[in-house]
């Protein structure tokens, strides 16, 4: 590498300050500067992290030209114009999940990316930790033999404020897209797209998705199981089963953890790994690997499956049951 990349940051939430410290461990990553709506808001930012360029749009943000790669960490709504607007100004991007707020949106961002010639990823950190990287080399080694079944859910507790972005519609308020997003990207990772489904998805108070359970089918015969929902903590477990063994992931199965390989005979392995501060990094890391190689798209998180994610959460999102007559 002959120089780290240098970030720029879009947006001041808690997932784009956990981004930045998580940078600042490794080699690979400069965040240089950072971009809000408001001036406080970037200055506070910058004054807690130690970025010294802050602006108060985005606009002057993507126009700086020390700046290589921008990391879009606004809400789920805007990422669509974030990223457009990123492009445009010639700046590799990768954008927080889930990707965009629809199918649509997420192939017209990839068309653009494309015609200009310029890096984009979805910024779904899981498929870059070290347990699951692990994972996919034991499925690529035949080790679980032919996979059969997959199950995952994801499910939190959250109080029930209209203002939070899960609920607000505004904010693009979704169980499914912040927190079903994991198991379906997962499930795509491993078994690719689903050509059969059945889901069950009920509204929260504010009328947007709160909890969903979707079996989706594939040509192979393989299945997978899962769930998410914001009304209740769940076991953050995942489960792939395979003719010869199966991968037990520990809770939360998305962020750092550890697994355990079980034969069909019982016998057990465990697996456990060094992971801190908290592993955004590991796609930092990817971003630089691919613009050091001249690569547009990263061939752990490819773009073409960003847009199918997308599509399948489309369809999922589409079944939901109207919030009943109080």
């Amino acid at each position: 590498m002959t120089r780290p990349v240098r970030w720029g940051i879009i947006g001041t939430g808690k997932i784009a300050r956990g981004f930045v410290r998580d940078l600042q461990s490794i080699e690979e990553a400069q965040v240089v500067a950072v971009g809000s709506r408001q001036q406080a808001s970037a200055d506070a930012f910058g004054d807690a992290l130690g970025v010294a360029r802050r602006y108060d749009s985005y606009e002057a943000l993507v126009d700086d030209p020390e700046v290589d790669a921008v990391y879009v960490a606004t809400p789920h709504p805007m990422h669509f114009a974030n990223a457009a607007l990123a492009l445009a100004h010639d700046k590799a991007v990768l954008v927080e999940k889930a990707f965009t707020m629809n199918a649509r949106e997420a192939r017209d961002l990839v068309a653009l990316a494309r015609s200009r010639r310029l890096f984009l990823m979805e910024a779904m950190w899981t498929r870059f930790l070290p347990h699951v990287v692990a994972l996919r080399d034991l499925v690529s080694r035949g080790v679980l033999g032919e996979l059969v079944m997959f199950e995952a859910d994801n499910g939190h507790f959250f109080e029930q404020d209209p203002t939070f972005r899960l609920f607000a519609p505004e904010l693009g308020g979704s169980a499914l897209l912040d927190l079903g997003v994991y198991p379906v990207s997962l499930a795509s990772m491993l078994l690719g797209t689903p050509s059969r489904m059945v889901t069950m998805v009920d509204p929260a108070f504010t009328g947007v998705d709160a909890t969903a359970s979707m079996i989706f089918g594939y040509d192979s015969g393989a299945q997978a199981l899962l769930t998410c929902t914001s009304r209740a903590r769940t076991s953050v477990r995942a489960c792939l089963s395979g003719t010869e063994a199966r991968v037990e992931i520990a809770s939360d199965f998305y962020a750092p953890t550890s697994f355990r390989v079980i034969t069909r005979n019982g016998e057990v392995t465990e697996f456990a790994f060094d992971v801190a501060p908290r592993g955004l990094r590991f796609q930092a890391v990817e971003v630089a690997r691919c613009l050091e190689q001249g690569a547009l798209e990263s061939t752990v998180m490819p773009l073409d499956e960003t847009v199918s994610i997308m599509e399948t959460m489309e369809r999922v999102i589409a079944t939901l049951e109207p919030a009943p007559v109080v």
